[in-house]
Order: structure tokens, then sequence, then C-alpha cells
């Protein structure tokens, strides 16, 4: 399918660049909705929330899928955005609402995951944003630890996930977040019971998907900047034109990564992008203890060819309870990629490897 059929609602495109513009705003309508709630809320506990959280294109969405099929778990949908600030509100309109289209296609990503107003996603990101302005900034630190925790934001952030658990009427909050990946000590702090999904890939495949997508995503934003302005207001910096690197801290890698990437030398950025974000990751869950036992590392191979010990071992991590209609449900799914292949030459390949290779061998890779 031609990229220029990647299409944005005009609700979508004209309603979410009004909350992208006045954060603030809907922040506070955001609190107005808590207050209104307030005697629901109380009565939710909000227990060992579960955060998936890692680069892009290492299997998160399948990962969330498969962890929202559990009946104990809610999570954000499709149909949360643009009014992600009041989800109960939202959804309640959004339940009166006539001719709702809920049927599956294929996300814009080209993937073959088929999603609908229903299924589960990445929503989280406007929130954060709101309250740290430096979320996406360029040329300073993303990461966020217990040390940089803002009042503020813990209050909102907890009443929202006690919304979004009366929405869906679940009792474990589940999210993906692939930006979490640098705030991973932040929310141990504000849920010390926390359990971490990291999902990770093999760098040669893992660098070709995120290369395809971004070429697909630059392509769309280009024929129809609707999609740009889409990308920016849900929070998505991953691919297109205004993608960036998560900054780690080490300022000098993230500068020469963006240098690659402006210079169109993906191989190198890409290669470089992936070492820089899995060795933070192993070296944040080596300095921190409580870290490393609330989370789980995934690696995609294994899903696809260790599928029923690697969902089982995911399932006792977050502590849920095992459903082996669920794991039937899900046996074929994980499947490797044989839709496209490494647009990378050989020369390019053995660059990749040779940039990967000390932190690929920390993940038995």
């Amino acid at each position: 399918m031609p990229a220029s059929n990647i299409q944005v609602p005009t609700f979508d495109r004209v309603v979410g660049a009004m909350v992208h513009r006045a954060p603030a705003l809907w922040s506070k309508l955001g609190g107005w909705e808590s207050r209104y709630l307030s005697a629901q809320l109380d009565d939710i506990t909000i227990e060992k929330p579960i955060v998936i959280a890692g680069l892009a294109r290492a299997g998160s969405t399948v990962l969330l899928e498969f962890l929202d099929a559990f009946p104990e778990t809610a999570s954000h949908r499709y149909r949360d955005f643009p009014l992600v600030f009041t989800p109960y509100w939202w959804n309640r309109f959004v339940d009166l609402s006539p001719g709702r289209q809920n049927a599956a296609s294929e996300r814009a990503h080209k993937d073959r995951i088929k999603v609908s107003s229903e299924s589960p996603e990445a929503m989280e990101e406007p929130l954060w944003s709101a309250f740290f302005p430096k979320a996406h900034r360029y040329g300073e630190s993303h990461v966020l630890d217990a040390r940089s925790r803002d009042a503020r934001f813990d209050a909102f952030y907890q009443d929202h996930v006690r919304k979004v658990l009366l929405v869906r009427g679940g009792t474990r909050y589940l999210a993906k977040s692939n930006y979490s990946v640098t705030r991973l000590e932040y929310l141990l702090s504000l849920f010390p019971d926390a359990r971490f999904v990291i999902p990770i890939r093999a760098p040669l495949a893992h660098v070709t998907s995120l290369a395809k997508q971004h070429a697909l995503f630059r392509a769309a934003s280009e024929e129809n900047p609707a999609v740009r302005a889409h990308l920016r207001n849900v929070g998505h910096f991953e691919f297109g034109p205004d993608r960036q690197a998560i900054n780690t801290g080490d300022y000098d890698r993230v500068r020469e990564i963006e240098r690659h990437w402006a210079a169109g030398e993906e191989a190198l950025g890409l290669a470089k992008y992936w070492a820089l974000i899995y060795r933070f990751v192993w070296e944040k869950l080596a300095e921190v203890p409580a870290l490393r036992a609330a989370s789980i590392i995934i690696r995609y191979e294994d899903l696809c060819t260790a599928t029923d010990a690697t969902m089982r071992r995911l399932i006792d991590h977050c502590e849920l309870r095992t459903r082996a209609e669920i794991i039937a449900a899900y046996a074929n799914r994980f499947t490797a990629p044989a839709y496209y292949k490494s647009m990378f030459s050989d020369e390019e390949q053995a660059q990749i490897h040779s940039l990967t290779r000390d932190v690929a061998a920390l993940y038995g890779y």
C-alpha cells in the first residue's frame, strides 16, 4: 500500500492539534475530571502496574496485545486519542457516539498487525510532555529518575492510572511507553511494586525494521503533512521527519547519531543508537538492584522460537494468573517477519555487527 494511503481523520487532526498546543489547559481539565470522580477513584488501588519500555520495533506492540488479553489488565486504546487527558469523560462520549467503526485493519506501519479503535496502544506521552517539557527537547538528557520527581505530575498520573482502571474495569494498569526506557527509576520510585517488560531484538533485524519504518513515515509525511502533525501530537518521534534520538545523557554519542542520520547514514546511526539504548538499560539494571528485580528482558527471537516458555516466563514475572486459553490463542501469533529484507549492503551489515557486537553479547546475541 503506498504511503499516501496513510490518512489522519479530520477530528483527530484538528482536536489533536488543539490539545497539543495547550497542554496546561488539558492538564487542568484532567484534574477537574479527577475531582469529579474523586469518590470512585479513592476506592481504586494501583497494584503492580506493568510498563513495556524499550526501543521501538522490538515487539512491544505484540507484547502489549498479549498482556492486554488478560482480564485483570487495563490499558489505553486507540479510542482514547485525542482527549487522552480526560479518559473518563471522553470514553463516555465515545460510547454514546453513533456509527463507530471497530473493524480491524492493518495499521499504518504496514507490519501485519491489525488494529481497531478498541486495540491497546501507547497513549501516555502527551501526559509526560505536559509536565516535563524537556521530555523531547534537543540537547537535553531525557532521563528521569527518583530525583526528578514532580509532585504535581505524580498526583495527576496516579489519578490518570486510576481512571483508566475505572474506564476499562481492570485491576492492573498496563502501558506501552517506549520513552519510559529512560524513566524506569522514576516509575519504580512512584510504584515500588511495578513490573517492567523490556523488549529487545537482534541488532541487524532491529536496525532494518527501524530504517523501514522511518522511510515509510518520512514518505507519508511528505505526501500528507497531516501525518507529520499527527505523529507530533501523539508524541511519537521514533520515525519520520521529526525523528530524534532518546537522549540517555551521553550527549556526544547522541550528537554523533543524529549527524549520521542527517547525512543519510542510516546503518551507522541506527546501529550506534541501538547500542546506546541497550547499554544504558544494561548499566541501569546493574546499578539499581530493585529495578533489575522488577524487570524482565524479552528477546523477540525467543518469542518467535520458544513461544510457550517465553509467554509463561512473562506471565510469571508480571504476576498474572496463567490462562491456558490466552496462551493457546497466542501460540502462533509471534512469528518472525518474512515480508521484508534488509536494505543494507554487505558492508553496512558488517558495520552494524561491529558497532553492536559488544552490547548484543550482554543479551546473549
